[in-house]
């Protein structure tokens, strides 16, 4: 799956609002943030794998730094949140990780891999109107945006 699949959501756009499940034992809506906050959804493939316990705790060692750019990090997977739990916990992440079992908001944002089991690893920047600023979806799982070009991207679109 590249970043020109024809359902991708594509910047310009207005996000698909969603509702899941997150490891703060709370239901996270991504209408909650509008007027609040920008939103960067990263979908990623899989708890405990190499490649995205690297982008999460990188997120969570950055998470000051986006807070201070007033950008709320979701990171969205298909594991069951109990998972999710035990990824966050063991790795002492700060940010809150959302389920999405059964893919549907994966599929929604146009980020489902094509096996269908698991998301592909994209990034979608929403702004506090809610619409797409930015939107990255990687060529493969194994491939990853370093914090560095996220922050530029927040920084040349708000």
């Amino acid at each position: 799956m590249s970043s020109e699949a024809p359902s991708a959501v594509t910047a310009g756009t207005q996000a698909p609002d969603f509702s899941l499940p997150s490891t703060a034992n709370t239901i996270v809506s991504l209408a909650s943030f509008q007027s609040h906050k920008a939103v960067l959804l990263a979908f990623f493939p899989k708890a405990f794998t190499s490649v995205c316990t690297s982008e999460l705790c990188a997120f969570s060692d950055d998470f000051d730094a986006f807070a201070g750019l007033n950008v709320e990090v979701l990171p969205i997977s298909v594991d069951p949140v109990e998972v999710l739990q035990q990824f966050r916990d063991a790795h002492g992440m700060r940010v809150q990780l959302l389920s999405d079992v059964g893919g549907a908001v994966a599929r929604q944002f146009g980020a489902m891999w094509t096996d269908g089991l698991i998301a592909n690893r994209a990034y979608f920047l929403i702004d506090r109107a809610g619409v797409v600023q930015w939107a990255h979806i990687e060529q493969h799982p194994g491939l990853r945006r370093e914090n560095e070009e996220i922050f530029e991207k927040i920084k040349s679109v708000t």
